[in-house]
């Protein structure tokens, strides 16, 4: 069933330049279900793929779950994951090395992935507007915090957004040849411990040097409960807001089966960058 919602053009008031014309197609965003990340990968192959043709598809929003794994993006290394392989083995959590940004995040019950797919140019933006495009993706999800009731903080030189108790979303945005791909990770009512041996993030400090940083989550940074189906609606409604969307098309499931996508694209992700 496709509900459609229709948005206000309001922008946020942050430092992010305005686009260099608003989205004329409406937006597909899927509140979807668990998936490992081999058929996250595959998946997000596909609709890479897709989005990067002419007259392709809907710029496309998916939010979901990843079984338990950590993930490892461009920016990381094994050294941000404090556990020895035995460890990891008998917590039954797999490495997996992403071309996706970022650095390396634990994924798990308790956590928000969304995913973006949209060419630059369905988004409104330019085809060299890569700076804009993540200042107005990290502006949504610092707004779905505030609807949360998480203070979102920014640190200089660093991605993401943080709170009281460490980074709350960590982005982990591609975008290569106009074409954005992945997302981010907003940690919502996790356990902790695994989150807590894992280097997500590092911003500098005042003295010039860099602090590295573990995730945190929303429920402790509020200290109250902290419900996954309204940080699911504040993060739709909130990136729909930030990149200017008129109509939201909100739908349940995956937008493809993820056991049935191919690999019509296998280097798009793993050179996205």
């Amino acid at each position: 069933m496709v509900r459609v919602v229709p948005k206000c053009r309001t922008m946020l008031p942050l430092h992010s330049a305005p686009p260099s014309s608003l989205p004329t197609r409406p937006l597909s965003a899927w509140l979807a279900g668990r998936i490992d990340w081999p058929g996250y990968a595959r998946m997000a192959e596909r609709l890479a793929g897709e989005a990067a043709m002419p007259v392709g598809r809907h710029p496309t929003l998916i939010v979901f779950e990843l079984e338990p794994c950590i993930t490892i993006g461009r920016l990381g290394s094994r050294a941000d994951v404090l556990m020895a392989d035995e460890e990891l083995q008998s917590r039954q959590l797999p490495l997996r090395f992403t071309g996706r940004g970022g650095g390396a995040v634990a994924h798990g019950p308790g956590q928000v992935c969304v995913s973006l797919f949209a060419s630059l140019a369905d988004l409104g933006l330019g085809p060299y507007d890569v700076g804009p495009c993540l200042a107005r993706f990290e502006q949504g999800l610092a707004g779905a915090l505030r609807t949360l009731k998480a203070g979102p903080i920014r640190h200089a030189g660093s991605s993401g957004i943080f709170g009281r108790t460490g980074l709350l979303a960590a982005v982990g945005l591609a975008i290569r040849r106009g074409v954005v791909a992945h997302g981010a990770f907003l940690n919502v009512c996790p356990a902790l411990d695994v989150h807590q041996r894992v280097i997500s993030s590092r911003h500098t400090k005042a003295d010039g040097g860099a602090a590295a940083v573990t995730m945190g989550s929303v429920e402790a940074d509020i200290q109250r409960r902290a419900r996954m189906q309204d940080a699911r609606t504040a993060v739709i409604e909130q990136l729909a807001e930030a990149f200017g969307f008129d109509q939201t098309h909100i739908q349940s499931g995956f937008p493809v089966v993820p056991a049935a996508t191919g690999s019509a694209h296998p280097e798009f992700i793993s050179r996205v960058g």
